[in-house]
Parts: structure tokens; C-alpha cells; sequence
């Protein structure tokens, strides 16, 4: 019984002690995986306007809730890698922040999100982004946004980003994507905005760009929760 299973899940959740997605500290009745000392600093962080330097030829404008530190960090990190799938909902709303921020003044909006390749798609149970942008998608709604969720790309196998330097990051993007053969023409005054999670030299985001304009779309801005901050070397 899928509704008794349910209830005995969130009975055990108000005893058992659930680490805290961002701190890792493990603390009973943490009912939405994240502790109230890592929600407030969530809800400290404040959209900004960030730009990798140098940027790559096609990047649009760019908001990002916050740095990729922190509890930020670590929520994005136990949602994509940890199978912590319930956080998609206050992401989704976190990501609604940042979209109405680089959007401005409320109009229609087109939310195309930066597809996950099919491998992993599997390995993270479903698609991370189009969840997160569907939520988002609803967060505004429900504050009066005409809002719809385009699943205009679809992304081809590459390299774990994670194991590349900056070139071999924008050689890989560059070949990245595909649209889809059919989509709907983009009615005027619809803002076209690109959701990602984290941008780091921002050359996925110029190559998802550079594709949708050469279909004659061209995204109005990017959203994005997270922006790397690029170290220092001494």
C-alpha cells in the first residue's frame, strides 16, 4: 500500500535523525532534507548578474542565485549526485527567484532548460533540470507569471565536464546539442530564458545559445542557482 508506506516514511522523519542536505549535520524532523540555520542562509542569497571571465562567444546575460559554495553547494550536490530528488521543489522556487529577477517586469515566459545527456538521465532517475524548471514554472504561475516549460534541446553523449579543463569544457559543449525537429514558433514578447544550475566558464550556456539562435530564437537571458567563483592561483 503505497498511501500506508507514505505515512510510515514521514512518521520516521519527524524521529530519525536525517542529515541536513546542506551541512551534513544530522538532526531529527528535518521534513524538507535541509536544517533552519541552511534554509535561512539559502534565503540570505540574493539573484546578481555573473560573468565567467573570458567569456565565450554567445553567452548570454547571466543571474545566479549565489556562489557555488556552502550550502548551496552541498544542496545542488545531494540533489544531482545523492538521489535527494525531494529538494527539487525549494530549488524549483529558489530558481523562480532568480528567473523574475533576470526577466524584470512580469511577461511570458519560455523556460528551456539545458537537457541532461540520456546516461545521465538514468543515473539521476530523470532529467534534474526539466524537474527543476517544471517547479520553477509553477512558483511562478502561482505568482501571476505566464510561464511554459520547452523541452526544445536534446543533448548528445560527451565527457564528464568534471574531468576537463576550460578548452576541452567549450570543445565539448560546442557539439553538444541538438534541437528537437518540431517546435512551435515563439510568439513575440516572450522572454526565452536558458535554466542551468551551475555556470562555471559558461560555455554550455553559450553552446545551448548559439544553437536556439541559429533556429532563430535567441535567448533573452540564462538562470542559473550557482556561479563557480574562479580560484586563484598564488
Amino acid at each position: 500500500m503505497r498511501g500506508l508506506g507514505r505515512v510510515v516514511q514521514d512518521l520516521g522523519a519527524l524521529v530519525l535523525p536525517v542529515e541536513c542536505a546542506g551541512c551534513r549535520d544530522r538532526r531529527p524532523g528535518l521534513r524538507q532534507g535541509v536544517c533552519p540555520e541552511c534554509v535561512a542562509a539559502l534565503g540570505d542569497l540574493r539573484p546578481q548578474p555573473v560573468r565567467p571571465t573570458p567569456a565565450p562567444q554567445g553567452l548570454p546575460p547571466c543571474v545566479a542565485l549565489g556562489p557555488y559554495t556552502g550550502p548551496l553547494r552541498e544542496v545542488l550536490l545531494a540533489y544531482k549526485d545523492h538521489g535527494r530528488h525531494g529538494l527539487a521543489r525549494p530549488l524549483g522556487a529558489l530558481l523562480a527567484e532568480v528567473v523574475a529577477v533576470a526577466v524584470g517586469p512580469v511577461r511570458p515566459v519560455l523556460l528551456v532548460p539545458v537537457p541532461d545527456t540520456p546516461a545521465a538521465a538514468r543515473a539521476r532517475y530523470g532529467d534534474h533540470l526539466s524537474r527543476l524548471a517544471r517547479h520553477c514554472a509553477g512558483r511562478l504561475r502561482r505568482a501571476g507569471w505566464p510561464v511554459e516549460v520547452r523541452s526544445a534541446l536534446r543533448a548528445l553523449p560527451r565527457p564528464d565536464s568534471v574531468t576537463l579543463d576550460s578548452a576541452g569544457r567549450a570543445a565539448s559543449a560546442a557539439a553538444a546539442f541538438r534541437t528537437r525537429r518540431r517546435w512551435r514558433p515563439m510568439p513575440a514578447g516572450v522572454a526565452l530564458v536558458v535554466v542551468d544550475d551551475i555556470v562555471t566558464t559558461g560555455s554550455t550556456l553559450a553552446a545551448v545559445s548559439r544553437v536556439l539562435t541559429a533556429t532563430g530564437r535567441v535567448p533573452t537571458v540564462a538562470a542559473v542557482l550557482a556561479a563557480t567563483e574562479k580560484r586563484r592561483h598564488r
